[in-house]
């Protein structure tokens, strides 16, 4: 995988130092045509090689084309979901130890016998497709930190996301469209740097969208015409072309240049991307889209569909931020918020795994569901718990993960893991390889030093694959 740096900063050219009006300078420029953006492909001719989006050839045969992260923020308790602990004398949050098992009852998936907690009986019913992970190590006990441990595999340093690594690594099918595309009503703890591609080439990073009529602002193609943006942007490939030329090998400004050509041409494919009105009546009752819930959570199942809609059309990577309706899943003082939080996202989470499955998409699409930590055993406040790093559950669906399979197991009270251990690096690692990238190959070199998602850390969980 190559390398890319650069220090170099373009000079700054300004409309402001032309004598001529503004547009009769343009039109002067370019009154034989119109140009419209394609800088990149012409700055670059045939090669791909320097394109920072083109797709690229995988380290190893890949399992999986792309990856749906739905990420849960706040901090879902694992004893009260997707790891339940049974009610009984002493642990009913009474006792002199405050010990609270679930407290919503819960019930086994009839295919494969996964438990899972009553609030999410969607999911549960499609967990015979899941690969449940009940011993993750959190890297941190903090939100931000832990959050950021979970996107990025740093809870201390600004670094690249794990979409970003992806989208660097990869490349994307549909240059019409971000490689990496993160869908999140409100951002979650640790902000835009969930997200953000930090020393890799700016391409890379995620572009948010947030659900509703607008869902990407300043989309839509100016007012003054689409002929007038065709020739100003005629004027920009042309300077860029004549800058880029004196240094041909600088990819992060290729990168650059890059992002400006997608936006111009998501101006065409995203809204179509994000329209559903031409969804059948019967995929909308699946993901339920038309149901009546209320609070910041009422979106996600516009989330849903719109990532799988997106998968289609061949974005790289797809993050869906649910950050709940209270305003999240950190539920120190009472436990019975997460019954509302999870009917908000239940239905929604399971359509999209019907529908990838149904449409032959599940094989090669990597669904990740995760949060930052877990929640303590003990209780906290009125009837709520605190956050717990030591183990939680995550999963993972298609892609060549196990279906129906259970990895490690807690202690009776949810406190420690009892057998196979997994860290933030681990979980990492074991997903870039069934994209077809070593985790330990897939490094930037960055203020003299090669990185890494993984850092120096992490291995391939084989037991987790088909």
């Amino acid at each position: 995988m190559n390398s890319c740096t650069s220090t170099d900063s373009p000079p700054v050219v300004t409309m402001n130092s032309f004598q001529q009006p503004r547009r009769a300078f343009l039109r002067s420029l370019f009154c034989s045509s119109l140009l419209g953006p394609g800088m990149l492909s012409e700055l670059l001719g045939a090669d791909d090689s320097q394109d920072p989006l083109a797709a690229h050839r995988s380290h190893t045969s890949a399992r999986a084309k792309r990856v749906i992260f739905i990420y849960a923020t706040g901090g879902v308790s694992h004893i009260d979901t997707f790891d339940p602990k049974t009610i009984k004398k002493g642990r009913d949050g009474t006792g002199p130890d405050n010990l609270m098992g679930n407290i919503f009852g819960s019930g086994r998936n009839q295919q494969c016998g996964t438990e899972v907690s009553d609030i999410f009986p969607h999911v549960r019913n499609v967990m015979d497709e899941i690969c449940l992970i009940r011993t993750m190590k959190a890297s941190h006990f903090d939100h931000s930190e832990a959050t950021l441990g979970m996107h990025t595999g740093s809870p201390t340093f600004a670094r690249p996301s794990m979409g970003s690594w992806v989208s660097y690594g990869l490349g994307t099918f549909n240059q019409n469209l971000p490689s990496y595309i993160v869908i999140a009503p409100q951002l979650p703890y640790g902000g835009t740097q969930v997200y953000g591609s930090d020393f890799l080439p700016a391409c890379h990073q995620g572009t948010r969208v947030i659900p509703g009529n607008n869902p990407i602002a300043n989309l839509r193609s100016p007012e003054s015409g689409r002929d007038l943006q065709n020739l100003e942007l005629g004027l920009a490939d042309r300077l860029n072309q004549r800058h880029f030329a004196t240094r041909a090998h600088d990819t992060a400004l290729a990168a650059r240049i890059k992002s400006f050509e997608t936006a111009f041409q998501m101006q065409q494919a995203a809204p179509e991307a994000f329209d559903l009105s031409k969804e059948p009546a019967h995929i909308r009752t699946l993901y339920g889209l038309d149901r009546n819930v209320k609070g910041p959570g009422a979106d996600f199942a516009w989330q849903c569909l719109v990532a799988r809609r997106l998968a289609e059309r061949g974005v790289r990577f797809i993050e869906l931020i649910d950050t709940g309706s209270r305003p999240n899943w950190d539920s120190h003082g009472e436990m019975k918020d997460h019954a509302e939080l999870a009917s908000n996202v239940d239905q929604p989470t399971a359509a999209l795994i019907t529908d990838l499955k149904q449409r032959g998409m599940l094989e090669d699409t990597i669904v990740l569901w995760a949060t930052e930590f877990g929640r303590t055993p003990g209780r906290e406040g009125t009837n709520g718990r605190g956050h717990h790093r030591d183990c939680f559950s995550v999963w993972v669906a298609g892609g060549g993960f196990k279906p129906g399979h259970v990895h490690g197991a807690t202690d009776d009270i949810g406190k420690y893991p009892i057998e196979k251990p997994v860290e933030v690096h681990d979980l990492h690692a074991t997903i870039l390889h069934q994209l077809g990238m070593d985790h330990e190959r897939l490094t930037f070199r960055h203020a003299g030093r090669d990185f890494r998602l993984t850092d120096v850390h992490g291995h391939v969980m084989t037991e987790l694959l088909v």
